[in-house]
C-alpha cells in the first residue's frame, strides 16, 4: 500500500498490528464502502472471475470480497511484506482457501499480466507521487479485459477552482485546508486524540500526493478507462468506478 518515496508506517510492527483499526477511524462510511466496491465489481465480474487487488496489504477488502463471492479468485499486490503477511493471516482466519488468493510482494508491475475481470485500488493512490500516478493506472489497465470494471478510492480534494458544488467560499489552498480539517475532525469524532489528528492532517498535507477530483478523473481516462463515475465521497476521500475501454490509453503499448 505505501510507496517507498513516502514516509510510511507500514513497516512498523506496532502500526501493522493496528492496521485494521485505521480505515474505520479515518474513512467515513468505510464499513459501507466495502460492500459498495464489491457490488460495483459484481455488475461485470463473472461468478468465476479473477480480480486484481492493488494495495492488498492488510487484507480487509480481500476478505470482504472472498466471503461474498466464493467463486472469485484474487491476485493481491503490495510493496510491504509485513502487510502482506497480515493479509495472509486474516484470510486464513476467515477460512479463505489459499488456492483462491495469490499475494505478490511489489508494485503493480509485479502482478501477473492477467487478463483480469476486474480490479480495485483502495486507499493507495495518495501514497503514489503525482508524477508516477498515470503510469501506475496504465499498468492496471494493461492487465484488464476490455469492459472490466476498476474501482479506486483515495484522498482527493477540491482546490476551489471553478464553479459548482466543488467550489466554495474560500477557493485554492483554503478549500483544500477546509476538507483536510474535516478529515481530521472525523478522526477526532472516531476517538483519536485531537493533537494526533492534527499531526496526521499536517502530514497528509505535506507529504501525500492528494490530487483534485478533476485530475484523478483525467488520469483514469488517459490510461484507457471510460464511463468514469464518482460513486462515493466521504469528506476528503472520493471513489470512482470506471470501465476498461476496448482501446487502451496513451501510456499503453
Amino acid at each position: 500500500m505505501p510507496h517507498p518515496t513516502t514516509t510510511s508506517p507500514f513497516t512498523d510492527p506496532a502500526a501493522v498490528a493496528r492496521y485494521a483499526e485505521g480505515p474505520r477511524r479515518n474513512v467515513p462510511g468505510y464499513d459501507s464502502l466495502l460492500p459498495m466496491v464489491r457490488i460495483l465489481l459484481a455488475e461485470r465480474v463473472p461468478a468465476d472471475g479473477r480480480v486484481l487487488v492493488v494495495g492488498a496489504g492488510g487484507g480487509l477488502e480481500l476478505e470482504d470480497m472472498a466471503r461474498a463471492h466464493p467463486g472469485w479468485r484474487f491476485d493481491g499486490v503490495d510493496p510491504s511484506q509485513p502487510m502482506l503477511d497480515l493479509a495472509a493471516q486474516r484470510l486464513q482466519s476467515a477460512g479463505v482457501s489459499g488456492d483462491r488468493v495469490a499475494l505478490h510482494h511489489g508494485y503493480v508491475q509485479s502482478a501477473p499480466a492477467g487478463p483480469f475481470d476486474g480490479a480495485t485500488c483502495l486507499l493507495t493512490f495518495h501514497f503514489v507521487p503525482r508524477e508516477e500516478r498515470a503510469a501506475m493506472v496504465a499498468e492496471i489497465r494493461r492487465r484488464l479485459k476490455p469492459g472490466a470494471p476498476f474501482v479506486a478510492v483515495h484522498l482527493s480534494v477540491a482546490d476551489g477552482e471553478g464553479a459548482g458544488v466543488e467550489g466554495g467560499g474560500e477557493g485554492g489552498a483554503g478549500e483544500r485546508d477546509l476538507w483536510l480539517s474535516r478529515y481530521a475532525a472525523f478522526q477526532v469524532a472516531s476517538g483519536m486524540a485531537p493533537e494526533m489528528a492534527e499531526r496526521g492532517r499536517a502530514k497528509v498535507a505535506a507529504e501525500l500526493a492528494v490530487l483534485t477530483p478533476q485530475e484523478d478523473e483525467a488520469i483514469l481516462r488517459e490510461a484507457g478507462f471510460g464511463d468514469v463515475r464518482m460513486f462515493y465521497m466521504g469528506f476528503a476521500f472520493r471513489g470512482w468506478v470506471a470501465t476498461a475501454s476496448s482501446e487502451r490509453g496513451a501510456h499503453s503499448p
